[in-house]
């Protein structure tokens, strides 16, 4: 059974350190005064030598990219990636909207750029996003089109000679009113007819300030407010094939390829994101419940207190678990399944929604002011049954994987 190690320990404490020292002291201002968050996160980087690992991380991918060389089972996998979900977890101990807008500027943003880019792409626009440089988007989905993603598609990419011209409407797109570069996807219209449905995806690269790009001021939402989130809007937008992913219409893994690949590792990730909420929710129910006193007892001596301290647990074992197996197939080059990131996706986020109610509930009245921190986390949390595909979403991946063997 995996289990963290010394040295994984020692990264852990330090990045918990970081987040009691430089995190926590700013997060009313990240929270509650729209103060966005990626000045916070640089420093982060800076602190802990993020930024130098990632141009290291860059610098391999781009000579790969330039010999033709196919990544093997090992390079596919993270040489560590203990390293990294520490990081997600303990700050998701705090606020899970950092994660959310880091992941998506360095990990769908960057990685979408430099799997499917040509080299020069990749030096114009991915090395800037993994080291956050530049602040990345990924906007794929539109208002009438969240579960459907794919399919139901509107944006459109038209043939205008050697150039397309773009139309169309994101929504709900993370770091989208702040994003220095996004990546985009929509729908060829050649001209042939075909049904939308059906009609090729293209992946394109935009940047802030194109004629006819709009991005709107962000949301106001339920949670995650660390993680702005807003509106793109697409008029007449002119773009090369230089901004073609690939620059070719039929890139090795582009379009509805690529966008599904992307929602495995979501997936996959959320569950690391359950867990910091998980235990932080612990943690402090456990706290509170040895020093809340009613009846002249502390409530932890309740067995209906007891019974909700023991389900959490649980929670946080089953999902630990699932985090671990997750870090040792991808140690090993393994790539998870739609169907089993989807599984891990549903019961990690419907845990972490489950116990972090369950912590309101042991803090009372307490529990629903923001002092005591909860009530942000079950806000937080929500969000997870919802983005990345919904929890109906989820199930029916998974069941179509079963019934499909």
């Amino acid at each position: 059974m995996y289990e963290w190690s010394e040295e994984h320990q020692a990264i852990a404490s330090v990045v918990r350190r970081f987040v009691d020292e430089e995190i926590r002291p700013h997060i009313d201002d990240i929270e509650h005064h729209g103060v966005p968050p990626f000045d916070i996160l640089r420093k982060m980087y800076g602190t802990f030598g993020l930024r130098e690992m990632a141009q290291e991380s860059f610098k391999r991918q781009l000579e790969r990219k330039i010999s033709g060389e196919e990544p093997s089972g090992e390079r596919r996998g993270v040489s560590d990636p203990s390293a990294q979900l520490i990081s997600t977890i303990e700050l998701c101990r705090v606020s899970p909207g950092l994660v959310t807008s880091l992941g998506v500027s360095t990990g769908l943003t960057a990685g979408t750029i430099n799997k499917l880019g040509t080299p020069a792409q990749m030096q114009r626009w991915g090395l800037d996003l993994m080291t956050l440089e530049k602040v990345g988007a990924w906007a794929i989905t539109e208002p009438d089109s969240g579960s459907d993603a794919l399919g139901g598609m509107r944006t459109s990419a038209r043939r205008d000679g050697e150039e397309y011209i773009l139309n169309g409407q994101k929504t709900w797109i993370t770091n989208g009113p702040y994003a220095d570069t996004i990546v985009l996807y929509a729908k060829l219209d050649d001209g042939s007819g075909d049904e939308v449905r059906n009609r090729k995806v293209l992946t394109f690269v935009l940047d802030k300030g194109m004629p006819g790009l709009e991005q709107v001021r962000p949301m106001r939402k339920m949670g995650q407010h660390a993680s702005p989130t807003g509106e793109i809007f697409l008029s007449d937008v002119r773009v090369g094939k230089d901004r073609l992913l690939g620059e070719s219409e039929e890139p090795r893994g582009g379009g509805r390829q690529s966008a599904k690949d992307n929602f495995v590792a979501e997936r996959a990730g959320v569950a690391a994101m359950s867990l910091g909420v998980i235990e932080e929710c612990l943690r402090l129910s456990v706290d509170y419940a040895k020093h809340r006193t009613l009846w002249g007892k502390p409530i932890g001596d309740f067995q209906l207190i007891q019974l909700k301290l023991a389900q959490m647990e649980i929670a946080r074992i089953n999902v630990r678990n699932m985090v671990f197996a997750h870090i040792e197939r991808s140690a090993d080059g393994t790539v998870p399944t739609l169907a089993e990131a989807s599984a891990m996706k549903l019961y990690a986020a419907q845990a972490a929604c489950q116990v972090a109610d369950d912590a309101i509930q042991i803090f009372g009245g307490n529990g629903y002011i923001v002092e005591y921190r909860v009530e942000q986390l079950l806000r937080d949390a929500r969000v997870l049954r919802i983005y990345a595909g919904t929890d109906e979403m989820q199930v029916v991946a998974i069941a179509k994987d079963l019934l499909r063997a």
